[in-house]
């Protein structure tokens, strides 16, 4: 499995991005799809994850909830639509995928990584 993330960028405080992460290759076993991100000097967070196979279970950092809103486009592609951004949300964002999205919301479990795409907020 590969993974393609798109979409970051410098926005003000308050304004909104969404960030795209697209699987290709042999993505039958893909039960959950996700977002972790690395501000300077911090170590990775989970942000969000969402399952991709049968359900649809979403799963949210407290840091986010109510702000950021993860999504499936198609069943290999999701959309993170980050609102009211504020600067502590300035970060490296990268999407992952898991075997289940609980492991990666609780346990930070993930099988493959994409790279990373910078998110700027400026205050």
């Amino acid at each position: 499995v590969q993974l393609q993330a798109s979409g970051g960028g410098f926005v003000q405080a308050g304004g909104s991005l969404r960030l795209s992460c697209a699987a290709s290759g042999r993505t039958a076993r893909t039960v959950g799809m996700g977002w972790f991100r690395q501000a300077p000097g911090k170590e990775r967070e989970f942000v969000a994850a969402i399952q991709v196979g049968y359900g649809d279970s979403r799963y949210y950092a407290d840091s986010v909830k109510g702000r950021f809103t993860i999504s499936r486009a198609t069943p290999n592609t999701v959309y993170l639509q980050m609102n009211s951004l504020k600067p502590e949300d300035t970060a490296i964002y990268y999407c992952a995928t898991a075997p289940a999205p609980q492991l990666m919301a609780k346990s930070g479990v993930t099988d493959v990584w994409g790279q990373g795409t910078l998110v700027t907020v400026s205050s």
